[in-house]
Formats: structure tokens, sequence, C-alpha cells
């Protein structure tokens, strides 16, 4: 495990730079492409907002074309390939793999239940699947399309400069302004917007946790994100908010308590242990 004080500030001002940079091309050219079709759809720009949903599509591969991008003007064909060579850690014991896919499936069932047992009212099914081919398409395309970024390129780069925790904040924090014209284009009222906000920063906690015990695994990140969209209860808006805001509320708590009950995982930048 690398001590952060260990790191020459020559690499920390470099990986700084380039943490930056990545979150303004990553966020720079997702909003780019997304923006014409959110002020078509508010009645800015003329015709209908569907003409521009080719762009906003392609505008969810922004993280993946900045970190492209970055790793190619840092270390050349050299530096693309070390950003995917990730992809082949996936020796890390068949557990990781249940966590993944099935963690965040597993925190929403919990706090369903508990909301439950508390009396709470509706709360809607127990678990959300993809129901159509978008959805489904999503869950197979958008981990590809940002987990090289947020959890390939970033969070490394941020951990040996700020340690687990922060970085994990950071990259939550970026990754959350990311979506903000999406969710405006999914009809985003300020309340779920704001929930929506917190639910993607608590969730870069279990996501940096998944990943610093697999060994910086980019594979079990992307198979995490898939997890996200195996059971996705923001599907339930905005007809009804009560699963999202349950979920969400699970979402700190598991994050909580993963930072609570497992301090090894955020003492160092990088957790290397795996099983």
């Amino acid at each position: 495990m690398l001590d952060p004080s260990q790191t020459p500030s020559g690499d920390d001002a470099r990986a700084s730079r380039g943490t930056t940079a990545f979150f303004a091309a990553a966020l720079g050219f997702t909003w780019l492409l997304q923006l014409p079709a959110l002020l078509a759809q508010r009645g800015i720009l003329p015709g209908p907002a569907e003409r521009f949903v080719l762009p906003a599509a392609l505008g969810g591969f922004g993280p993946l074309l900045a970190a492209v991008l970055l790793s190619r003007i840092e270390g050349g064909g050299a530096g693309v390939r070390a950003l995917f060579r990730p992809l082949r850690t996936w020796r890390v014991g068949a557990g990781w793999y249940v966590v993944a896919l099935g963690g965040f499936a597993m925190i929403h069932v919990g706090g369903r239940a508990v909301f439950s047992l508390l009396g709470g009212g509706d709360a809607g099914p127990w678990l959300y699947p993809p129901e159509n081919a978008g959805q489904i398409a999503a869950m197979l395309v958008v981990p590809f399309a940002e987990e090289p970024g947020w959890r390939g390129f970033a969070l490394p780069r941020l951990q040996r400069r700020h340690g687990a925790l922060k970085a994990s904040l950071l990259v939550g924090v970026g990754w959350a302004l990311w979506h903000t014209v999406m969710f405006l284009l999914q009809g985003a009222t300020p309340l779920t917007f704001a929930i929506s906000m917190v639910n993607v920063a608590a969730g870069s906690v279990v996501f940096s946790w998944i990943y610093n015990h697999t060994r910086g695994s980019l594979l079990l990140a992307m198979l995490a994100h898939a997890g996200v969209h195996l059971n996705n209860p923001y599907h339930a808006l905005p007809g009804h908010v009560t699963p999202f805001v349950v979920y969400t509320v699970a979402m700190c708590v598991a994050a909580g308590a993963l930072v609570v009950g497992d301090p090894a995982a955020w003492r160092a930048p990088e957790t290397v242990r795996a099983g």
C-alpha cells in the first residue's frame, strides 16, 4: 500500500493537473452535447428535443473520451494501455462478483425492509430491474462509457494525492455534477435533483470500497455499475418519489457503515487486498 506522504510532489502536481483537466473535459463534452436537447425541451431552441437525442446520447461517453485523451497526452499509446489494463484484474474472489453485481440491489432491499418495518408508506416494488430495450442497453453500455473515467483515470490519481475517502467524495461530486443536464432532461424537480446528487455522491464511496478491495479492478467497477442498473429505483420517478428517497437514505447509511466499519479500506490511497 502506498503512503500519500511518500508520493513525490512532482507526481502530485501532475496528478492534480490531470484530474482537473479530466473533470473539465468530461463535464464539458457531455454538457455541450446534451445542452441543445435541454434548451429545445425548454423551448429556448426551436423544434422538438427529440432531434437532439443522438448527440445527447453520445454525450454519455464524455468520461471515457476524456480519460482516453488525457491518458494519450500523458503517456502516448502506453498511457492508454495502462488505463485499460485494470480490466484484466479479475482474480479477486467470487464473493466480490456477487457484491459488485448485487450489492446495490441489496442496499435498496435492505432500506426498503427497514422502511416497511418502521411503518413507512408505499415504498414500491422490492426490485426495479431493466424493463425495456433502452434500460438494458444502458446497463450494458453505460459502465464502459463511464468507469474508465471515474474509477480508471480519476480515482487512482486522487487517491494518491488525497487518500481514499476524500478521493471518493471528490469523484462523487464530479460524477454527480456530470449528471446535471441528464437529470434535468429526465424532468427532475428541485427535490429529486438534490436527492439524485446525494445518491450519486454516496454511491461513489461504495464504488471505491469495491474498487479498493479488488486491487483496483476496473472490471469489477464496471460490473458494479451494471449492478446499479440491475435494480434502479430511479425508474420510479417522477411519479413515485418514495422508493428513490428510501434508496438514497440506504445508500448514505451503507456508505457511512463502510467508512466506520472498514477503516483499513480508507487509510491508504490504494488498498490492495482482495477476497
